[in-house]
């Protein structure tokens, strides 16, 4: 059974789901079919900006004391902007029409621990294909947390506000992990074999990561190493604890509905673009917040139109929230802090035990901490 916390959604019938893809079709292909020069213009600005705060940023490391903050800043900006507008939205093919390699999904590789290839198998297939799907998407939990109550309760779960915090500062790193899967490796569901082709590659992404931000850079500045070294770390922090929010907002906070295997078997499209609507919530602000959430402020539209560029999302939002209230569908969105809220008292919830039905209807996900089924 579909969990669905928001009481304004509502079932819809096999006619009312294919009318409702038929509807989200055409406003991928209207899209499309308008993509063109406003759309190329926007990425290379975006890149031109992004290089520019990444130079700023180096340059005023050289600055002792009084460039120190100014140069954090800029480099955390840079290190947000290729790693929401530019390399998540690139590498989901949104500018492979363009034909420019250094836009290309295949090619580019971003400013991240995690390898480009890598992530693009953990999130582009498994999250967007099996959105919200227990047992099926690992994004629910990322394999550590607890966050829905279909997942079966195991007191590992009473730290589950630490494991989120850890998570939020790390967040690079437990995406360069993601895909190892080490939780299923603990459960005895998959082999330390298994993950040797994964683990050289992800080990070559970190070694590089590491000599560019903590040895190469810093040895550039001379005597000021040290604090170079330190803010390249506070920078990676920053970006770290950005997008954590950006994205933990825009999958867990309260309203957003979960959906069992069973259900979502020989699924039509019109049942994919209904569960990827009620799996994901926006965020509202301005033009500068969505451009730095790489538009992910628009969850829902980007789990609709993966593909499409970003910042087509604001232009289409306002027809998918109308197409929503005609099939008595919730449009899940607020503010930063309206959601934040409610993903800390979703961690928190399931922390605890669910009381409402017995354990042993629930659904189990079995990673490492929880009892694997028979």
């Amino acid at each position: 059974m579909t969990t669905v916390e928001n009481t304004g959604n509502r079932r819809l019938s096999a006619e009312e789901l294919e009318a409702f893809g038929a509807e989200m079709d055409a406003i991928r292909q209207r899209i499309v079919a308008d993509l063109g020069e406003k759309d190329s213009a926007y990425i290379y600005d975006i890149v031109k900006k992004q290089r520019a705060f990444e130079l700023a940023g180096r340059a005023l490391f050289y600055l002792p004391v009084i460039g120190w903050v100014p140069a954090v800043a800029c480099l955390s900006i840079s290190k947000i902007l290729d790693n929401m507008e530019i390399g998540h939205n690139v590498m989901h093919g949104q500018y492979d029409w363009m034909g420019d390699p250094d836009l290309n999904s295949r090619m580019f590789e971003w400013d991240n621990v995690c390898p480009s290839d890598q992530w693009k198998y953990s999130h582009n297939y498994i999250h967007h294909t099996f959105t919200n799907v227990l047992g099926k998407d690992r994004d629910i939990g990322y394999g550590i947390l607890r966050m829905d109550e279909d997942q079966k309760w195991h007191p590992y779960f009473l730290g589950n506000p630490v494991y989120a915090f850890l998570l939020m500062v790390f967040f690079e790193w437990g995406v360069a992990m993601h895909d190892l899967e080490v939780e299923n490796i603990v459960a005895g569901k998959r082999k330390m074999s298994d993950n040797a082709e994964l683990h050289r590659g992800l080990m070559k992404k970190v070694k590089r990561q590491a000599l560019k931000d903590y040895v190469l850079f810093p040895l550039l500045t001379g005597p000021l190493a040290p604090l170079t070294f330190l803010g390249n770390g506070v920078a990676n922090l920053v970006r770290n604890i950005w997008a954590f929010n950006i994205i933990f907002c825009g999958h867990f906070p309260a309203g957003v509905a979960t959906f069992s295997q069973e259900e979502c078997e020989d699924e039509a499209q019109g049942h994919w673009y209904y569960r990827q609507l009620l799996g994901s919530a926006n965020i509202t602000g301005g033009r500068t917040f969505h451009i730095m959430s790489g538009n992910l402020s628009h969850q829902i539209e980007h789990h609709l139109f993966p593909d499409l560029p970003a910042r087509r999302y604001p232009e289409i939002a306002e027809e998918v929230r109308e197409i929503c209230s005609r099939y008595g569908l919730a449009y899940n969105t607020g503010p930063l802090h309206q959601q934040l809220w409610g993903v800390f008292k979703k961690i928190c919830k399931y922390a605890l035990p669910d009381r409402k039905r017995p354990v042993a209807d629930r659904v189990e996900t079995a990673p490492a901490y929880q009892e694997v089924a028979a």
